[in-house]
């Protein structure tokens, strides 16, 4: 538990300088983070991008391009074409909650859910946040695990939690 205190106020500590200076929407400090290309590229393929550059507030759990190259790179290529773009815009929306909940509020909820919490993404589905092993993870309607491997990347609309695997809605 110590362990997972010190990484959350150390990933707080390093984000903090990076709230001070105004980033742009969620969007914009992804399309700012080269490891955000292919989610941006999704994004843009789902007509999504306008959505997410709205008020908000967003909780976006953001998957690198290392998270996307785990998936099978015939099944990306073909939820980016256009004739997917619906299936696309269910998983990305899956990524996403309303509302802006900071590291901080993540493990406040956490902790009042005995290690456990649920959220609804915009897509409908629910998405569950667990914490084992000194770490927090994202548990999909599939039963797959995607961990947070960082937090509180700010947006004038929201917050970005990092994580290394796609999650998938049933």
């Amino acid at each position: 538990m110590k362990k997972l205190v010190f990484i959350l106020s150390t990933f707080v500590a390093l984000t903090f300088n990076n709230n001070v200076v105004a980033q742009g929407t969620i969007v914009d400090v992804a399309v700012g983070n080269e490891n955000f290309s292919t989610l941006v590229t999704a994004l843009k393929a789902a007509e999504l991008v306008k959505a997410l550059q709205g008020d908000g507030p967003f909780t976006v759990f953001a998957p690198t391009n290392a998270a996307f190259a785990k998936i099978d790179s015939a099944t990306l290529n073909s939820l980016l074409e256009k004739k997917n773009q619906k299936a696309l815009a269910n998983i990305l929306t899956y990524h996403v909650v309303s509302g802006k909940l900071a590291a901080a509020d993540v493990v406040a909820a956490l902790k009042k859910g005995n290690g456990k919490v649920e959220l609804k993404a915009l897509n409908g589905a629910i998405l569950t946040v667990l914490q084992k092993d000194d770490k927090i993870w994202l548990k999909d309607q599939n039963g797959n695990y995607s961990e947070i491997t960082a937090t509180d990347v700010m947006g004038s609309n929201g917050v970005i939690h990092v994580i290394d695997c796609v999650v998938m809605p049933k």
